[in-house]
């Protein structure tokens, strides 16, 4: 893992936190986006954990640079929240999801483990915050039938599920269907529209019209 952040003292006290543990390991910390693709480039590191607001080229278009490389690493935006306009187009550019700079260190260790392994660390809660916050401010596309009805009735209900921040748990709770068939369904949902992850699947939701905030 790498971490990128223009303040010091938060680069050594993460750093800090994650070498402390037996299964991670940072391999080289960044003071901006220009440094971090070099960074990158040169370490391979399977987690970025990314500030977005840094002198020079900033968290956001390194995000990008780094998520469109062969073989990318797993951007992990480190934000705090409420002051914090740039987390959607993060995500759009396509950050497997975020943490906050005044998280526990269990919190932020449980996050970097969760991207590492390939999921979206999107919290139910902060996932509704975050569309009811932004959502509605970022222009969408015109909806397309044709994605959409790629998609079997029930998994469309699952997409549902995701957009509005449920674990796979709850989906199941509702649609009174195993665990096991929600992440057989999230998969189909994730292959056919065509993204890699939960909070690339939420945005489609929204960009097409499917749920909206406070829906």
């Amino acid at each position: 893992m790498i971490v990128v952040d223009d303040q010091v003292m938060v680069r050594a006290g993460i750093a800090a936190i994650v070498d402390a543990e037996d299964d991670l390991t940072v391999v080289g910390e960044a003071a901006d986006g220009a440094a971090a693709l070099a960074l990158a480039a040169a370490t391979r590191p399977d987690v970025v954990l990314m500030d977005i607001r840094m002198p020079g080229m900033d968290g956001l278009t390194a995000t990008a640079w780094l998520t469109a490389t062969d073989d990318p690493p797993r951007v992990l935006v480190l934000t705090t929240f409420h002051e914090d306009p740039y987390v959607y187009e993060a995500l759009r550019a396509g950050a497997a999801g975020f943490v906050l700079k005044d998280a526990l260190p269990a919190d932020l260790l449980a996050a970097v483990r969760v991207v590492a392994e390939g999921e979206a660390m999107l919290s139910p809660a902060v996932t509704r915050r975050l569309i009811d916050r932004f959502a509605h401010d970022t222009p969408r596309a015109a909806p397309e039938p044709a994605r959409l009805d790629a998609l079997t009735p029930r998994e469309r209900d699952v997409l549902l599920g995701v957009a509005r921040g449920l674990s796979n748990a709850e989906i199941g709770a509702h649609l009174a269907i195993t665990v096991g068939t929600v992440k057989a369904h999230v998969n189909a949902v994730l292959g056919k529209l065509g993204v890699r992850d939960r909070v690339q699947a939420t945005i489609v939701a929204y960009d097409l019209g499917l749920v909206r905030p406070h829906t």
